[in-house]
């Protein structure tokens, strides 16, 4: 299937405070942020033209950017506005949001408190990955070779781009040999996430879900949470290690692209979506549509 590289498309891309053609948003060569991954990102998306929780996104972007040591030069309300702007521009109802803050090309070393921090939001149109139907039968995942890292060792409470170096790798991995994606253990191996979501499992009718504390705990995942405790079903965040799936019922995952996708596979591992998959799907396809 071609897809048309980033670089090449249409539209507006908000950036360091004025609306630009898409084509003209840009950054040189020698920027700081991507020598040296001194970059914060956030994943949104608008539904009906409305960005879900986006508030939520700001200030967590904001928050992001401190763990990395630089400010956010613009406030939650001017970030707001932007975000609504970009996506009015662009004509989109239904979409995928992307602010980025890096630093830029004043200084290319490791230290770089004087570089100029630059801020781009951009729009694109990302219909959801399945249909329901398609949902309910569930997607196989692999089990990554590469842990998430100790927290003590990086800044895992920080949406940052460097983090996510091994989640590539992890996904491409397990894409050659057929899977969706792939389950990252952490450093102690036990379960943590998904490359790019957050992992949950059932067991007689209670879900069981990682701690997220060597993970980022995902606005997705706590909005699941939300409604499944709305729901009446106990949520219990604990220590899990990997064989503890051998006796799981369910399984599925969550975040700003997956939503809550079933799952029926973990390596060896197998599961049936069944009725809390399928009410949390229900549940939070009412969520996020806009009020």
């Amino acid at each position: 299937m071609s897809v048309l590289p980033f670089d090449q498309r249409d539209g507006f891309i908000w950036q360091d405070g004025a609306l630009l053609p898409w084509n003209d948003a840009k950054l040189h060569v020698l920027s700081h942020g991507l020598h040296y991954g001194s970059s914060v990102f956030e994943g949104e998306r608008a539904y009906g033209g409305k960005i879900f929780k986006s508030r939520e996104h700001s200030e967590r972007f904001h928050n992001s950017a401190r763990i990395l040591d630089f400010e956010i030069p613009y406030s939650i309300d001017e970030l707001e506005a932007a975000k609504q702007l970009v996506v009015e521009k662009n004509g989109f109802q239904n979409c995928y949001v992307r602010p980025i803050a890096w630093r830029g090309s004043e200084m290319m070393a490791v230290a770089a408190q004087h570089a100029t921090i630059h801020v781009a939001i951009a729009a694109w149109d990302w219909p959801s990955m399945f249909d329901v139907a398609t949902k309910m039968k569930g997607i196989r995942l692999d089990i990554a070779d590469y842990r998430r890292p100790d927290p003590m060792t990086s800044p895992c409470q920080s949406k940052a781009a460097g983090l996510y170096m091994i989640c590539t790798i992890s996904k491409h991995r397990a894409e050659r040999k057929g899977y969706a994606d792939a389950v990252m253990l952490d450093w102690q191996g036990r379960l943590a996430e998904c490359t790019g979501a957050n992992l949950f499992f059932t067991k007689d009718g209670a879900i069981h879900t990682p701690i997220a504390d060597c993970f980022l705990d995902g606005i997705t995942r706590r909005t699941v949470i939300g409604l499944a405790k709305a729901r009446g079903i106990n949520v219990i965040e604990r220590r899990m290690m990997p064989e503890e799936m051998a006796v799981m019922d369910e399984c599925f995952i969550c975040g700003t692209g997956a939503e809550v996708t079933p799952v029926s596979e973990v390596g060896p591992y197998k599961f049936t979506p069944g009725t809390i998959s399928r009410q949390l799907i229900d549940d939070y396809s009412a969520a996020v549509l806009p009020k």
